[in-house]
């Protein structure tokens, strides 16, 4: 027999769909819908909040930012949409690593993406609640202030407990718990709203466009650029939780790829249009301390109805981001139990709405506590590092694959492999190397905790190892 750590899953048996009838998720998704998942997921804090931030740390270059950030997420899609497309089977980069790199590591990704998706969720409702509160605000409403944030994070007030942020993913975990067809729905109408929202910042703040405020276009040089390209990276991720949608999907090996594609190529093209119209309008050094930069040049513009339409497309916005990461996080989390390396009760399908309910219940109350109780800005960071880690290993991933298995039948084909996919681990690692060390040692702290779990638990516990 050999190592353990390394025995792999058979991709045969993944595409003849042995699978018990009782586990098989139902399939509701189309190509249309993966798109709107990936936009969902991707236009949320990152354009809303994180592009003030971007602007100050690389200036007008925040486009340049945007650009190398988008590629590596790029290169990366085009590994994911082979994989996805090849072996349509819930669980995303986790179910591939096992495929080609063995039980070990995709264990080690899919702990790895258990601390990307909840993070993401908890860090997104801090930020969901602070929009929401002030539009509350407008309209002469005020929650009580020991119930808008977590405990210690207002200078001079006493806080307990963050209400509105642990509402809302309660709200999005019961969403997902009755039903992906009920999810679509709702996942598709705030995105179009989204983007409409978004359409509309570039419609009516062109016009103010002063060139001169592009001058120097980059005042911190190309420090400044890569510093900002590992922050805006957040405003990625997102596009590579459609592929965790495989098992659900009408017809996988078409529509997976087109989704991924089409929803990254489009909110690539929306961040740079929307970075350079926002640094036009106004001096990059005028977005220190806003929390609404895309508010402010309209603001500025004199133009404070279309500001107000920003903020709550910023709170619809959000909404989706929370959506589709927690159930990104629900389909991991069920594929690693169903193959034994999780607890059974987290693989539990709901007989009348054929969804993880158990799964979704448990982890959307666990991110809904973290927004609530814990301050999450320096741990927001952790997103990022597990994010390019997966990227990393999908990559890895397409590569092993096309070596031990060329003749396997490909629905789409990342081209020019291994340029590609090395081109993503090239990028990716860069931009890992941009995170400071407290983030490296908090995510080494996660992956021992995994470590033990999976010597102590998964291993035994495999469906392989019986």
């Amino acid at each position: 027999m050999g190592n353990p750590l390394f025995r792999k899953k058979s991709i045969s048996d993944l595409l003849d769909g042995k699978q018990p009838k009782e586990d098989a998720l139902k399939k509701e998704m189309g190509a249309f819908d993966l798109t709107m998942l990936g936009i969902g997921a991707i236009i949320g804090t990152g354009i809303f909040v994180l592009t003030g931030t971007g602007a100050l740390t690389a200036g007008p270059a925040l486009i340049l930012s945007f650009v190398i950030a988008g590629l590596a997420c790029l290169f990366a899609a085009l590994a994911y949409a082979e994989f996805a497309s090849t072996v349509p089977v819930s669980g995303s980069v986790y179910t591939y690593t096992y495929t080609t790199l063995g039980e070990f590591m995709a264990f080690i990704i899919g702990w790895d993406l258990v601390l990307e998706y909840l993070l993401a969720v908890s860090a997104v409702s801090v930020g969901w609640s602070g929009y929401f509160q002030s539009l509350l605000g407008g309209f002469g409403l005020h929650i009580p202030a020991a119930l808008t944030s977590a405990p210690g994070t207002i200078e001079g007030a006493t806080t307990y407990f963050n209400l509105p942020a642990f509402l809302i993913v309660m709200i999005i975990a019961f969403l997902l718990s009755v039903g992906i067809k009920q999810s679509k729905r709702a996942n598709n109408i705030m995105v179009i709203i989204k983007v409409a929202v978004v359409l509309l910042f570039i419609a009516v703040a062109v016009g103010y466009v002063k060139p001169g405020n592009w001058a120097p276009f980059m005042p911190f040089g190309f420090d400044g650029v890569f510093a900002a390209a590992a922050l805006v990276f957040f405003a990625f991720i997102g596009f590579d939780a459609i592929a965790s949608a495989a098992e659900e999907t009408k017809n996988p090996k078409r529509d997976l790829p087109i989704g991924i594609l089409s929803s990254l190529f489009i909110c690539t093209l929306l961040y740079v249009i929307v970075s350079a119209i926002m640094t036009g309008v106004v001096p990059y050094q005028r977005f220190e301390g806003v929390a609404h930069p895309i508010s402010l040049p309209l603001q500025a513009a004199g133009q404070d109805w279309a500001a107000g339409v920003i903020d709550l497309g910023a709170i619809i916005g959000m909404t989706t981001v929370m959506l589709v990461m927690l159930y990104g996080q629900t389909r991991v989390i069920f594929s690693m139990s169903r193959d034994g390396l999780m607890p059974p009760i987290l693989s539990e399908i709901h007989k009348k709405y054929h969804t993880p309910y158990k799964a979704t219940w448990f982890f959307g109350l666990v991110a809904a506590l973290m927004g609530a109780l814990i301050p999450l800005d320096e741990l927001a960071k952790l997103v990022n590092i597990g994010t390019l880690s997966a990227f990393i290993l999908i990559s890895i991933a397409v590569i092993v694959l096309r070596v031990k298995q060329p003749d396997l039948k490909r629905a789409f084909r990342c081209p020019a492999v291994p340029l590609i996919p090395g081109l993503a681990i090239l990028f990716c690692g860069f931009l890992i190397l941009q995170l400071g060390a407290s983030t490296w040692i908090r995510f080494g702290i996660w992956l021992a905790i995994g470590v033990v779990i999976y010597f102590l638990y998964s291993q035994k516990g495999s469906k392989l190892n019986k």
